[in-house]
């Protein structure tokens, strides 16, 4: 597969991933771009590797960490805008969804990363010990504390023993 194939079948999956990971959409855009700059210098590596959408997803999760301990990009996105045109109630799920989404994005890194590669890229748990690293459990274990974070912050009682 060329890159030009690749990022024409993956680019807008990668853009989707790097914005769920970032919570910012121009981020997103700029970190994907960085990303597919890198792997296209590599991409005959990348290409020889088994699964070069495993490699460019562990680039983009990697970057995406990186770009945070970087001292000049301590800025925060806000979606406060004076020139955002207001909306009507927008309905209970909506807000809800919206509401959980904040706290998703106030989770650190590599919990938020697991979240965001099981429930929305839809990956098993071994593809993404891969991506990023690590072992299945470690993921696991990942998943396990971000859903706990999230019911604690939601108010959800759990009960003992049970799984996430």
């Amino acid at each position: 597969m060329t890159f030009e194939e690749y990022v024409g079948s993956r680019g807008p999956s990668l853009v989707r991933l790097a914005r769920l990971l970032t919570g910012d959409e121009h981020r997103a855009e700029d970190l994907t771009q960085e990303v597919l700059a890198r792997a296209y210098v590599q991409w005959r590596k990348i290409a020889r590797a088994d699964r070069p959408d495993v490699y460019v997803r562990r680039m983009l999760v990697n970057a995406n960490i990186s770009w945070w301990r970087r001292r000049s990009n301590r800025e925060l996105a806000t979606d406060n805008f004076a020139d955002r045109p207001h909306r009507g109630d927008l309905g209970g799920e909506a807000a809800d969804r919206d509401e959980i989404w904040r706290l998703v994005l106030d989770l650190p890194d590599r919990q938020r990363a697991v979240l965001v590669l099981r429930y929305y890229e839809d990956l098993d748990d071994a593809t993404i010990a891969q991506i990023l690293d690590c072992s299945p459990v470690t993921v696991r274990t990942h998943a396990m504390r971000a859903l706990a974070n999230l019911r604690e912050r939601c108010g959800v009682p759990t009960t003992n023993g049970s799984r996430p």
